[in-house]
């Protein structure tokens, strides 16, 4: 299998303030993943900017429009059209092809439309095809929106089990402190025992996308205990990519720190679409938190159920004082759980190979 790597665009290196599409910035990241591709990478590219780019588009028709949720649909509908058909021509040039593909938290879900999903990638890459991919942001409503592109660059690194991940925006990376005080620097590479989130990240968003640097560093933090390197770099530099590839320093560099199953990487995601609860006894969380066991969560160790679930959904597991432990797929529906509630000798709602540890 050819090497994988998840290269993730902001809205801000793609576009100014005013929304329009800055063609210099994008010839040269297109002729960087064309580097990339002919040096045997497979290469996803998730971009930002269809929002930005709409408002470049819709000029005076916008006034007609009052709703907040019904503009930024029109700003999305319009803006991915432009955004879709310059990296077209662009790759053209190049003698590339490209596919769209819209993606939305649903398509993460269930088990069934996550596969789909990963079929469809998959089918792309192997004919040498770049997926150019973008939450949809024309049907996508609150409960289902991603918390940004980040997060679904995240994702997909591990549905398709990406060897690196890069998130690209307009800063040189993570920084030790507050990037506005003499002395502070960007960190090359991140250490989970040095460095601590909330002494160094502000939360501020930029100002055409929904994520700062603090959902980059939840995303880049947790796809490096899956199983994937991620670097934090500076999308505008004309040889990010190369200086990456290279080891070179640039941006902030997380470096793989766990590994886990298909299946797992899948859990990792579904947390925030778990359609019930499992309250579990301490000698049950206990078991299932020793990392140096394959514990199973059993009937033995549940103490209630809650909410509606069948086989194959996700459900949460909580100890008693109500913290989430793990999410899981369940192998049975809420019914027989709630029937086998302590008693032993069943067999697992929750299969080893089918439950994911929070962190």
């Amino acid at each position: 299998m050819d090497k994988r790597i998840v290269i993730k665009i902001g809205s801000q290196v793609l576009c100014d303030l005013e929304g329009a599409l800055n063609r210099t910035v994008l010839s040269n990241l297109v002729e960087q993943i064309v580097d990339l591709h002919r040096a045997g990478w497979q290469v996803l590219l998730v971009s930002s900017g269809a929002v930005a780019a709409g408002s470049g588009l819709a000029g005076d028709q916008l006034r007609r429009i009052s709703d907040p949720v019904a503009r930024k649909q029109v700003l999305a509908a319009t803006g991915q059209v432009r955004l879709m058909e310059t990296y077209r021509e662009l790759f053209q040039r190049r003698d590339m092809t490209i596919a769209q593909v819209l993606a939305t938290k649903s398509d993460f879900q269930t088990r069934r439309h996550y596969l789909n999903m990963r079929g469809c990638i998959e089918a792309l890459l192997s004919a040498g095809i770049v997926p150019v991919i973008n939450e949809n942001d024309v049907v996508a409503v609150t409960e289902l929106m991603f918390t940004d592109n980040d997060e679904l660059a995240g994702l997909l690194a591990g549905m398709v089990n990406a060897e690196l991940l890069c998130l690209l925006s307009t800063v040189p990376g993570v920084y030790d402190g507050d990037p506005e005080n003499a002395g502070t620097r960007c960190i090359e590479r991140w250490d989970e025992d040095r460095y601590k989130v909330d002494d160094i990240v502000s939360r501020g968003a930029s100002a055409l996308g929904r994520g700062g640097m603090h959902n980059k560093l939840s995303v880049a933090r947790k796809v490096a205990r899956l199983g994937t390197e991620v670097v934090i770099a500076d999308g505008t530099d004309p040889g990010v990519m190369a200086k990456i590839l290279d080891n070179r320093a640039t941006g902030t560099r997380f470096p793989v720190t766990g590994n886990t199953s298909p299946a797992k990487k899948w859990l990792a995601s579904a947390d925030g679409h778990a359609t019930g609860a499992i309250t579990v006894n301490e000698g049950a969380a206990e078991a299932l938190l020793d990392r140096n066991r394959l514990a199973s969560l059993l009937p033995v160790g549940i103490v209630a159920v809650d909410g509606y679930f069948d086989r194959g959904d996700v459900v949460r597991i909580l100890d008693v004082q109500g913290n989430v432990l793990a999410c899981g797929q369940a192998g049975y529906d809420h019914e027989e759980a709630a029937r086998l509630i302590g008693q032993r000798g069943q067999r697992p709602l929750v299969h080893y190979d089918y439950l994911y540890l929070m962190d």
